[in-house]
């Protein structure tokens, strides 16, 4: 068959080597390209990180890939793509590194959500500031230097192609070439096969990421210990816009939900309604709940002096800060119709009743190294125009520790009117915890005061750190309900979720994302405190709400109905309440299942 077509088997292999060969200059400078950004943009925050360790077969599979089109390409319009493709890579690469030396982070949907809200003026004054000879001597110098030598190569090949066209050359004998270019073809079939083997799953797994329909299942894919490896800042670029386009597209629906906002009436049962939203607060660390550990004395004087009532049963409907708030802001509850986005968020229900509303948040205002999470949780607080319709005040910095919140909350407070709802949501015990307090000042428990044997050095270490920044986080929360003790006012506690702590096997910290949800995942990472603070005028003027509250302690609950408790403390009338979903209604529904991460409901689990 061979013989009949006239093609040597030789010829065959080499063509494998033909993209490289058509594109040489463009395959060494974009892997060298690939090379420098792996290597030197490495996640500063993890300690011990290190470059992606399949950069170099996954460089060769995905230019190889590339030079594979541009060969297809004619070759008068392949010129003009490949310089296209110069202009993209390197600039991106640019402003990655850029981003990487300035802000200590690669490119991330928050910066192009950022990008896209920049004014010309505001760009020419962030280039004026942050463009300097600093830079040039920066990590960003090393691809400059990159597209320098580029230039000049570009120069030189010509002038040697002009030089070699004007000599007479020896002759090369063509079977040399075509077995030269066999041995070239081997080598790059077996790279493509080694590569291929490598970084197979990571294929994989990018084309799952880009497959999802909302921001929201993008971030729980990015949970997965197999999750991606986005090392090119060309593909980090891709998820920014993919991400924004996902955010973009719930914001619409955000906004169109806003026309279902009916407010009948309004009795402002409570003047003054506090929520503070915590984070990653193991209820079974909390010395309120019986923990065998003083990390919340004042919590407990609270309760003892009969001001606070804690609730028994309360679980979070998942154990991811961003879905929790999706849910707890809007009137969706889970199990209804649609999406939480179908729904209005509950602050423009206390706007149109009247109450003046305040957002202080020390985790979701966007900043450039903004984690995917803080993203996904914080893009429609965020959004410009959806931000004037939720809140009238609210925080423009974010602080190193959580008495920031109390600050900013003093210097605000000025805005208030006769009837406020102010949200207030606080760092708590993000990971990780030793910087969630002063840790000169603050600390509290020491490794001595534990009797955990079984736990090595490190992990103790982190058990002393995270209960320190509990007991610090019963500062914070006391000094807030004491900013109310002369107002008619509750004052509402919940975490967004909890966090596992070496209790009990496998002794783990953090959260088990992938695990199957069973009742010891759901004790860690779902079972929250949940607590609601009255002021001595509250009691005093509504005895019936506070015998309400009293008697509601122990009925389960998940937080994605607490919008509903909230408007019957504001006295609001509206179609959007549904008393079965308040918990100090008589006809709360206790039976209602608890859907933990929308599979598992929580009331059937074996305790």
């Amino acid at each position: 068959m061979l013989k009949r077509l006239k093609i040597n088997p030789l010829e065959w292999l080499g063509y494998l080597f033909a993209p490289i060969q058509k594109n040489g200059a463009f395959f060494v400078f974009m892997f060298a390209l690939g090379w420098i950004c792996t290597q030197l943009e490495i996640t500063l925050h993890v300690k011990g990180a290190k470059p992606y360790e399949l950069s170099a077969p996954e460089l060769f599979l995905d230019i190889y890939a590339v030079c594979v089109v541009l060969t297809l390409i004619p070759s008068k319009v392949r010129y003009w793509v490949r310089a296209l493709l110069y202009v993209v890579l390197y600039s991106v690469a640019l402003v990655d590194m850029f981003c990487y030396v300035k802000f200590e982070s690669t490119l991330t949907p928050t910066m192009l959500m950022l990008f896209g809200e920049t004014t010309q003026r505001e760009s020419e004054e962030f280039l004026a500031s942050y463009l300097g000879w600093d830079v040039i001597t920066s990590n960003v110098g090393w691809i400059l230097l990159l597209i320098l030598v580029h230039i000049l190569w570009t120069i030189l090949h010509r002038l040697l192609a002009k030089i070699c066209n004007s000599m007479i050359l020896p002759k090369v004998n063509q079977s040399v070439l075509v077995v030269c270019k066999a041995v070239l073809g081997v080598v790059a079939a077996w790279l493509l096969i080694d590569s291929c083997s490598q970084c197979w799953d990571n294929k994989v797994a990018a084309h799952r990421l880009f497959t999802y329909n909302t921001i929201g299942q993008v971030e729980h894919e990015l949970t997965r210990k197999d999750c991606t490896k986005l090392y090119l800042p060309i593909y980090r670029l891709a998820f920014g816009i993919y991400a924004n386009h996902l955010a973009s597209h719930q914001i619409d629906q955000l906004m169109a939900a806003r026309n279902k906002v009916v407010v009948d009436s309004c009795s402002y049962r409570v003047p003054n309604i506090v929520l503070i939203i915590g984070e990653s607060y193991n209820k079974h660390h909390s010395q309120l709940y019986g923990y065998n550990k003083p990390t919340t004395p004042r919590q407990v004087q609270l309760a003892n002096e009969g001001s606070l009532v804690p609730f028994s049963d309360v679980v979070a409907p998942w154990n991811l800060t961003s879905f929790v708030f999706k849910q707890v802001m809007s009137m969706y509850a889970v199990g209804d119709s649609g999406e939480w986005c179908d729904y209005p968020l509950f602050p423009e229900v206390f706007r149109k009743a009247g109450y003046h509303v305040t957002f202080i948040t020390n985790q979701f205002e966007s900043r450039a190294k903004e984690a995917v999470y803080d993203f996904s949780g914080g893009f429609f607080m965020n959004n410009p125009e959806l931000s004037k319709y939720l809140f009238d005040t609210r925080n423009t910095r974010l602080h190193r520790f959580d008495e920031g919140v109390l600050q900013e909350y003093d210097n605000l407070k000025k805005e208030n009117t006769e009837h406020n709802l102010t949200i207030l949501h606080l760092m708590g015990s993000h990971v990780d915890y030793r910087a969630r307090y002063p840790q000169k000042t603050r600390t509290f428990f020491t490794k001595e005061m534990y009797n955990r044997p079984e736990l090595p050095e490190k992990k103790l270490r982190l058990l002393t750190e995270y209960d320190n920044s509990l007991r610090y986080n019963d500062s914070i929360v006391y000094a807030i309900t004491q900013r109310f003790i002369d107002e008619d006012a509750v004052v509402i506690y919940m975490p967004d979720h909890a966090e596992e702590i070496f209790d009990g096997k496998p002794y783990a910290y953090g959260r088990m994302h992938s695990a199957t949800i069973d009742y010891r995942l759901a004790r860690n990472e779902m079972e929250i405190p949940f607590w609601i603070w009255g002021s001595p005028k509250y009691r005093e003027l509504h005895p019936y709400g506070w015998q309400a509250i009293q008697a509601a302690k122990d009925k389960p609950m998940m937080t994605d109905v607490l919008p509903h408790l909230l408007l019957y403390f504001g006295g609001i009338s509206t179609p959007l309440y549904r008393p079965e979903y308040d918990i100090i209604n008589p006809k709360y529904n206790q039976k209602r299942p608890r859907i933990l991460k929308g599979e598992t409901d929580y009331n059937k689990l074996k305790k």
